[in-house]
């Protein structure tokens, strides 16, 4: 990938649903580009498309129509195992729900990105290790997440999505189960990833001061991307 070329390049994007039998418009044309280093937050109300768009950029659905472009490759050609290797290779993920797996150590939880890219044993825990390290959690390898505090589980959730060293870190209200303490903790870490690590992240959230964190603000309203 060039220096010129952006991380993410969405040019014309629609999408629509059915629901209950009407037809809804989640996304009405969205342009948008993200550099690499960039930290982008996305704002709107239920209802407003920011959903639908981080399920679009994480490669998890496809445009209507439009064109979306990943490091420069053009993700509408993809078949749906390559769609997944881009998934689990280019892209880390953090939900506001953490999903992680409840019955599985928090080592094993962050392993789980390298086993399904074929990374061997000792590589996988070594790296695995390193990164719950990282996150200040050394000391909580064989923790399962109900031994582990909110603030906790989405550090171990953060070491997953960071594990197979993405170019792209999606953050979907991240911080919504937190309070204000562990909020900013967390807003710490991401300060730190994209000043220090140059990761280049799109963090979605409907809280202003989580939002301010970023160096570049967009709001959703009806589908449509406003600056």
């Amino acid at each position: 990938m060039s220096a010129e070329t952006p991380v993410i390049r969405l040019a014309g994007v629609h999408k629509t649903y059915a629901q209950e039998g009407v037809e809804v418009r989640a996304l009405r044309g969205i342009d948008l580009e993200v550099g690499a280093g960039e930290f982008v937050a996305i704002m709107g109300a239920s209802g407003s498309g920011k959903s639908t768009l981080m399920h679009i950029l994480g490669c998890l659905d496809l445009p209507d129509s439009g064109g979306y472009w990943l490091n420069g490759e053009d993700v509408m050609r993809l078949h749906a195992d390559a769609l997944a290797a881009v998934r689990n290779r280019d892209i880390g993920f953090v939900f506001q729900s953490f999903n992680l797996l409840s019955r599985t150590t928090a080592l094993d939880n962050v392993e789980m990105p390298l086993i399904y890219a074929g990374v061997g044993r000792e590589a996988r825990h070594r790296r695995a290790s390193a990164m719950l390290e990282r996150m200040g959690l050394g000391d909580r390898l064989q923790h399962l997440p109900s031994q582990l505090s909110g603030g906790q589980q989405q550090r171990v959730a953060l070491a997953r999505a960071l594990v197979t060293r993405p170019a792209l870190l999606l953050a979907d209200e991240p911080t919504g189960n937190l309070d204000s303490v562990t909020t900013r903790d967390i807003l710490r870490v991401l300060d730190e990833l994209n000043q220090r690590d140059g990761l280049t992240i799109v963090l979605i959230t409907h809280e202003p001061d989580v939002a301010a964190h970023a160096r570049r603000r967009l709001s959703m309203c009806d589908g449509r991307l406003e600056t």
